[in-house]
């Protein structure tokens, strides 16, 4: 499933004293199944940004293709367009609301018009592919973990059976364990189901672990475009806009500046340890 935004304006209280322009000449593609980082700083507009795709917000200015289609367009169906671009909202579990886990994740199948059965199989198959233990099924999401609050609502969301995901900073207050368990779920879901996912997250480690490219967003405009390695070699303009590049980029570039044959475009872990490995004969 695709995405196009093409120079897509938004400005919050137009016409006000408090107009703020939030989103400036947007314009980028997102083609079928790809795993999409958006990186920014607070008050980037990455937010406003990804309310735009499920039309939560609509654009003060420009278009925005889904499949090929303008959602803006008068007989498009906004109803549809949800169910198609499933958008996980920060702390998730906050929209938790029913008695026990299975009947909120059964909530937005039934909404979908499915009968009662097909919500409960829609529902067991979300629980599943989140890896959401069945003794959970049956009590209330506020006695579960965070990490499995967090699980049933992507859960709920995944249950509406969207072909894109987008989620807002998913791992925000999770310890180090649960912020892994959740990106491995994104990663398993987007590489055996093929949905394409779109990911908001402030960590550069974990975007340049799971992400296949990166927008860049400073002040509302997309600043950069590209795979993981182009982008955090612009450590400068990174750290002009309020961001960073992962710890291991750091360490590489003080190792080339000591005289060591490094790869400095390397992001990750295993890629900077290789890359030592090598630059010490090793």
């Amino acid at each position: 499933m695709s995405i196009i935004c093409d120079h897509v304006n938004f400005t919050y209280s137009r016409g006000t004293a408090d107009e703020i322009q939030a989103l400036k000449d947007i314009s980028f593609s997102i083609g079928d199944g790809e795993f999409v980082g958006i990186i920014g700083a607070t008050g980037s507009g990455k937010s406003t940004l990804i309310q735009h795709l499920n039309g939560l917000l609509k654009a003060t200015s420009g278009h925005i293709y889904i499949n090929g289609e303008d959602i803006y367009d008068r007989d498009y169906s906004l109803k549809e367009l949800r169910n198609k671009v499933g958008l996980v909202f920060q702390y998730p579990e906050h929209q938790l609301f029913e008695e026990t886990v299975l009947r909120d994740v059964c909530f937005g199948p039934k909404n979908q018009g499915l009968s009662n059965t097909e919500a409960e199989m829609r529902a067991y198959e979300a629980l599943q592919s989140v890896n959401l233990m069945e003794d959970c099924y049956d009590v209330s999401p506020f006695d579960l973990s965070g990490g499995q609050k967090r699980r049933a609502a992507i859960a709920g969301v995944l249950a509406m059976k969207p072909e894109i995901l987008i989620l807002d900073e998913p791992t925000a207050g999770l310890d180090p364990e649960g912020r892994e368990e959740i990106l491995n779920l994104l990663k398993t879901l987007h590489d055996e189901q093929n949905i394409t996912v779109m990911l908001v997250s402030h960590s550069m480690e974990d975007m340049a672990d799971y992400a296949e490219r990166l927008l860049v967003m400073d002040k509302g405009r997309i600043i950069m475009n590209g795979n993981p390695r182009d982008v955090f070699l612009n450590a400068e303009l990174l750290e002009k806009t309020g961001l960073s590049v992962p710890q291991v980029t750091y360490i590489l570039r003080e190792l080339r500046q000591k005289g060591f044959d490094v790869d400095i475009s390397a992001t990750t872990v295993d890629e900077a340890a290789d890359s030592i490995m090598r630059a010490l004969g090793l």
